[in-house]
């Protein structure tokens, strides 16, 4: 049996900081470890324990994205007053002490977070906590249990009263009444007098109808003449604007200190197939070359993984607005 730990004063704090930033962002990378991601999920029913749960995000766990995006060390820089590169050091002793503990056959806790421990095959595997809704929208809702509703006893009942109800059965002769013969055959003549007027007004609908039919024809065909003869006419030119990559998460292909290198990079990914761009000077006079822009931080992610596998394991991710 596996013994369960928590961390240390400190690394309980920075599991604070994520637990914050889980209720804010979908994507929260510890880099050099890996990415909490959550999902958000409908109200559901659970029929066998009669338990009513409410909408929010499960939270996953993964390996592959280590790569660093800023979030978490900047928010730790922002809490705790203290520069990017030290918020960073803090992550890193962060993560040294998770993964030697999990070397060592440890389980280790991250409260309201989940657990880790590693598997037979020595791979990392995340079980979530199930205290912790991530979605602000659901905040304060939880789960309650209602008994189930039987409706079998009414029905019984009112099946047995129904055997046991007397029938009666009545020896009387009932007499007519001579004004319903009178009714019957009033309401016999309108319907008789309804239907002529019924086929009267079916007849006109239909010389109608075929009126309209001969002048949509007409009009048909005038409009296809005036059409002909417009098409005769040269078109007039079409303009296509397309539309511009938006977005503050942008994947950079490499910055460069000569704008003629920039240029060069530029065509060889257009030739592999990219769209890139040229999105001007960083803050160290470096020209900027980016594969793409994205409007959400975890499609950036996804994209800046595949190219790193695939194409440039230097590709970094920036977060900035453009002008």
């Amino acid at each position: 049996m596996k013994l369960k730990k928590k961390l240390s004063l400190l690394s309980m704090q920075l599991a604070t900081y994520i637990n914050d930033l889980l209720y804010r962002y979908e994507c929260v990378i510890i880099p050099g470890f890996g990415a909490f991601l959550t999902q958000y999920h409908s109200a559901r029913i659970d029929s066998e324990d009669h338990t009513f749960y409410p909408p929010g995000k499960t939270l996953a766990f993964n390996r592959q994205l280590q790569t660093n995006d800023g979030l978490l060390a900047s928010y730790v820089a922002s809490v705790e007053g203290c520069s990017y590169e030290t918020a960073l050091q803090k992550i890193r002793n962060f993560t040294g002490k998770l993964s030697l503990r999990l070397s060592e056959g440890e389980t280790v806790v991250l409260p309201k977070i989940g657990e880790f421990e590693l598997n037979t095959e020595r791979s990392v595997q995340f079980i979530p906590s199930d205290s912790e809704n991530y979605s602000a929208a659901s905040f304060g809702l939880s789960s309650f249990i209602s008994a189930q509703i039987s409706r079998d006893v009414h029905k019984k009942e009112v099946v047995n009263k129904e055997e046991k109800a007397p029938l009666v059965l009545s020896t009387e002769k009932r007499t007519a009444v001579p004004y319903l013969k009178y009714a019957a055959i009033g309401l016999i003549a309108v319907a008789l007098s309804g239907f002529g007027g019924m086929k009267w007004y079916e007849n006109e609908v239909q010389k109608h109808n075929f009126a309209e039919k001969q002048k949509a024809n007409t009009l048909v065909e005038n409009q296809i003449q005036e059409a002909t003869f417009v098409i005769e006419n040269p078109l007039p030119t079409l303009s296509l604007t397309l539309p511009k990559e938006t977005g503050k998460y942008h994947v950079v292909a490499g910055a460069f200190r000569i704008e003629e290198n920039a240029a060069k990079k530029i065509l060889q990914l257009t030739d592999k197939g990219f769209t890139p761009r040229l999105i001007g000077k960083n803050r160290y006079g470096l020209h900027q070359v980016i594969y793409s822009s994205h409007e959400q931080r975890l499609d950036a992610l996804r994209a800046l993984y595949t190219i790193q596998q695939t194409e440039n394991k230097d590709a970094w991710l920036l977060v900035q607005e453009l002008d």
